[in-house]
C-alpha cells in the first residue's frame, strides 16, 4: 500500500475540513442542543460534491476513491458525527448499493439526485426484533400483481424523516429463512409509508433518528434491486461497505476529541506551567495519538482494499470495531484532560463522548465485528 496521499485526495481532505470548521462548526452546538437537523449544511454537502463521492459521473455522483472518502468522513466527524453519518448512510449504504445492483432505471431515476445532492438516502434493514440478527425480518412484501404490498415496521432509521428515497429489506418468502428476503426501493410519499416517533437519543442528537410505518404500502414491482431473495446477500454486502464509512466516522470523532485535548492542554495552567508538560497529561496524549494512527491506518487499508476491489470483511470489520473502541477510549480521556471544563458543553468534548458510543453499535455491534473477524481468521 503506497501511503503518500496523491493531490486529488490531500484536495479533498483539505475542502472536508474546511467545510467542517467554517459551516458545520457554527452550528454544531445549537443543532445537538435543539436536536435540529442540519438541513442546510447537508445541502451544501451535496453541492460540495460530497453525497456522491464513490459514484460514476454519469450518475450524478464524484468519480472519488474510498480513500478520499474516509479522508472527508474523518474530517466532517471531527467537528459533527451528526452530519457526517448522514453523509456516510447516502455515500455507503444508499448510493453505493444503487450504482451496483440497481437496473439503469433505477439508477437514472434514484441514484442521480442521491449522488449530486438534490435528494437524501436511508437505508431500512432494523426492526424491533430484527437488529444484529438480521435474518429475523418481520416486515413483510407480498406480490399483487404488478406491485409488492409492504406492511411492517422500521427502526433506528437515520434520515427517517429527511430522506426521500429509502432501500427497504423486507421477507418476500418466509419460509425460505434468509434466502426469501428482498430489497425495494421506496419513495416518499407512497401511500401507506408513515414515518413515526423521532427517537431523544444519547448522541448525535441533530441526526434525524424515526421509526417507519408501513400499513398497506403498494411498491412497484420494478422498484425491487436484483431478484426476489437477493435482499439479504444485498444488505450484507451493503454493510460490508458501510462498516468503512463508521470506522471513518469514529476515528474523525477521536481525532477531534484528541486535537481539542491538545489545545486545551497547552493552554490550561496548574502548578506553575501548561498541563501539557506534566507526565499525567502528556501520557494521556501520546496514548490518544498512538491510538488515533492506528485506527486511520485500518481504516485506509479497508479502503485501499475495497479500491483494488479486493476482499474487505475482515479489514472493514477491524477498522470498525478498532476505531470504534478507540473513539470511546479517547474521548472519555478528552474529557478527563479538560477537567471540570470537558464537562461542559462549550468545550464539545462532552459532546463527542456522547457521540462515539453508537459507533460500537450501528451498522454492525462490536460484537458482531468479532464475530465477522473470527470466522474470516477460521476459514
Amino acid at each position: 500500500m503506497d501511503f503518500q496521499l496523491t493531490e486529488e485526495q490531500i484536495a479533498v481532505r483539505d475542502a472536508a475540513r474546511d467545510f467542517a470548521k467554517n459551516v458545520v462548526a457554527k452550528t454544531v452546538l445549537e443543532r445537538d442542543e435543539n436536536q435540529r437537523f442540519g438541513e442546510d449544511e447537508i445541502r451544501q454537502l451535496g453541492e460540495l460534491g460530497f453525497m456522491g463521492m464513490m459514484v460514476d459521473p454519469k450518475y450524478g455522483g464524484s468519480g472519488m476513491d474510498t480513500v478520499s472518502y474516509v479522508l472527508a468522513m474523518e474530517e466532517i466527524s471531527k467537528v459533527d458525527a451528526a452530519i457526517s453519518v448522514t453523509m456516510s448512510v447516502n455515500n455507503s449504504l444508499v448510493c453505493w448499493g444503487l450504482e451496483k445492483f440497481g437496473t439503469e432505471e433505477q439508477k437514472m431515476k434514484y441514484l442521480v439526485p442521491l449522488a449530486s445532492g438534490q435528494k437524501i438516502g436511508a437505508f431500512c434493514l432494523s426492526e424491533p426484533e430484527a437488529g444484529s440478527d438480521a435474518t429475523s425480518q418481520r416486515t413483510m412484501a407480498v406480490k399483487d400483481g404488478d406491485d409488492y404490498i409492504l406492511n411492517g415496521t422500521k427502526n433506528w432509521i437515520t434520515n427517517g424523516s429527511s430522506a426521500s428515497t429509502y432501500i427497504v429489506i423486507a421477507q418476500t418468502k418466509p419460509e425460505l429463512g434468509h434466502k426469501g428476503i428482498s430489497a425495494f426501493i421506496v419513495e416518499r410519499g407512497m401511500e401507506g409509508f408513515v414515518v413515526g416517533a423521532k427517537e431523544n437519543k444519547l448522541g448525535i442528537r441533530s441526526s434525524d433518528t424515526h421509526t417507519l410505518l408501513f400499513t398497506d404500502c403498494r411498491v412497484p414491482a420494478e422498484n425491487m434491486i436484483g431478484e426476489e431473495g437477493f435482499g439479504f446477500k444485498f444488505a450484507m454486502m451493503i454493510l460490508e461497505g458501510g462498516r468503512i464509512g463508521i470506522a471513518s466516522q469514529a476515528l474523525g470523532i477521536a481525532s477531534g476529541a484528541f486535537e481539542a485535548s491538545v489545545e486545551y492542554a497547552k493552554t490550561r495552567t496548574a502548578f506553575g506551567k501548561p498541563i501539557c508538560e506534566h507526565q499525567a497529561i502528556a501520557f494521556k496524549l501520546a496514548d490518544m495519538a498512538t491510538s488515533i494512527e492506528a485506527a486511520r491506518l485500518l481504516c485506509l487499508q479497508a479502503a485501499y482494499l475495497k479500491d483494488q476491489h479486493l476482499p474487505i470483511t475482515k479489514a472493514g470489520a477491524m477498522a470498525k470495531e478498532f476505531s470504534s473502541r478507540v473513539a470511546m477510549e479517547v474521548t472519555v480521556e478528552a474529557v478527563q484532560v479538560h477537567g471540570g471544563y470537558g464537562f461542559v458543553k462549550e468545550y464539545h468534548v462532552e459532546r463527542m463522548m456522547r457521540d462515539a458510543k453508537i459507533t460500537q453499535i450501528y451498522e454492525g455491534t462490536s460484537e458482531i465485528q468479532k464475530i465477522v473477524i473470527g470466522r474470516s481468521i477460521l476459514k
